[in-house]
């Protein structure tokens, strides 16, 4: 069965979710489109709240959030309960931050990166285990 991964941004990651979305179904991911689905302003809490809901509760392991700076829908999906949502606009930080932290939410700045970027960013944290050892301790606190 298909590792079913939820993808939420504000209008500012519209653009971006919708090639990542792309990337995630042909990459044999079962995607779950939780919006928005237009570039009409938006409210990013209104999106970043679910997606971090679900990760919270264990229903999916891991998500995608996108923003303009990454910086609003991290700082949502944060307040729950086992996330951790990194805002990551390299491939080397988005590394760092599955191998050293366990990130189980990827963010984007949406506003700063180009579309290869982004994929390639996506591609690295997809593609990246959590190294655990002296780490283990760290996540946990």
């Amino acid at each position: 069965m298909a590792e079913r991964i939820p993808i939420a941004s504000d209008h500012a990651g519209f653009e971006l979710k919708e090639r990542l979305r792309a990337v995630l179904a042909d990459a044999g991911f079962d995607v779950d489109d939780i919006g928005t689905h237009g570039t009409a302003s938006t409210d990013y809490a209104d999106y970043a709240h679910p997606l971090a809901q679900q990760v919270s509760e264990g229903r999916v392991q891991r998500g995608v959030l996108l923003c303009g700076t990454g910086l609003g829908m991290s700082y949502v999906a944060n307040r729950y309960p086992g996330v951790r949502a990194a805002v990551a606009w390299s491939a080397e930080v988005a590394e760092l931050a599955r191998k050293h932290n366990n990130a189980n939410v990827l963010v984007l700045p949406a506003r700063f990166l180009s579309d290869e970027d982004g994929i390639a960013i996506l591609h690295k944290w997809l593609d990246t285990e959590f190294e655990g050892g002296r780490h283990e301790g760290r996540v946990a606190k």
